[in-house]
């Protein structure tokens, strides 16, 4: 095999440095015990690896209930909870944050949670090689890291590429649905969009929609509401 067409992987397995487009800035933190122990013994059952290559979502579950993705989900508390909600759905969950991954496996676990899957990788690269076409009911991209700065804009994931590859995993009737606490990034995200084809906006006023019960109410929101902070959700349904 020649240089030229080595996988990344086996790059970096030979020390070589591949630069990327990440959708993320990785902060390791450390395991706990408890999260370690999780993605020790509970990997085989619930862990997805990016080097598996494409899924087939019906033979991963066992059966044909639609799928819902989240995008970066943190500590997997919402996750663990909606999918303990929605027994009559499928979820798997992309995090690059090995501590959050080990976190949603253990609670997933305690919460006896037997219809979730997830990913410790870079969401970008799992949707292009591991998610097949037209195949996923609904995408969540949750409180994405803001990069409020204005000269870090550039570094946030909603963008015209991103969206596209959101579209190319959605079936059609799929539905897109973000929220953010960042105003900025809400009206930035809703501009994004109403550019990008074959998405609809299911907002009766072409912009934000109320939080729709499937989505948990967390802790830092509802604090967030208290002090008077807002939260924008958005829908945007695949429509061809």
């Amino acid at each position: 095999m020649s240089n030229n067409h080595k996988t990344v992987e086996q790059a970096e397995a030979e020390g070589k440095y591949i630069r990327k487009v990440r959708s993320f800035v990785k902060r390791e933190g450390r395991l706990t015990k408890g999260q370690a122990r999780a993605l020790e013994t509970l990997w085989d059952t619930m862990g997805l690896n990016h080097s598996d290559g494409m899924i087939d979502p019906q033979s991963l579950f066992g059966n044909e209930k639609p799928v819902t993705l989240e995008i970066g989900f943190g500590m997997g508390k919402s996750l663990v909870e909606m999918a303990k909600a929605a027994p009559e759905r499928n979820f798997i969950g992309i995090e690059v944050h090995r501590p959050g991954v080990g976190a949603c496996l253990a609670l997933a676990e305690t919460e006896g949670v037997d219809n979730l899957k997830v990913y410790e990788h870079d969401a970008i690269e799992i949707l292009a090689d591991c998610i097949p076409g037209n195949c996923i009911d609904r995408v969540q991209l949750f409180f994405p890291d803001p990069w409020h700065k204005a000269k870090h804009h550039k570094r946030r994931i909603v963008k015209p590429e991103f969206i596209e590859s959101i579209r190319g995993v959605l079936a059609v009737g799929g539905v897109f649905h973000m929220a953010t606490d960042w105003e900025n990034y809400a009206e930035c995200m809703v501009e994004d969009m109403s550019t990008a084809p074959g998405f609809k906006n299911q907002s009766e006023t072409n912009d934000y929609v109320p939080r729709p019960e499937h989505r948990p109410l967390t802790k830092f929101e509802n604090r967030g509401q208290k002090l008077g902070h807002g939260v924008w959700d958005m829908m945007y349904e695949k429509i061809d």
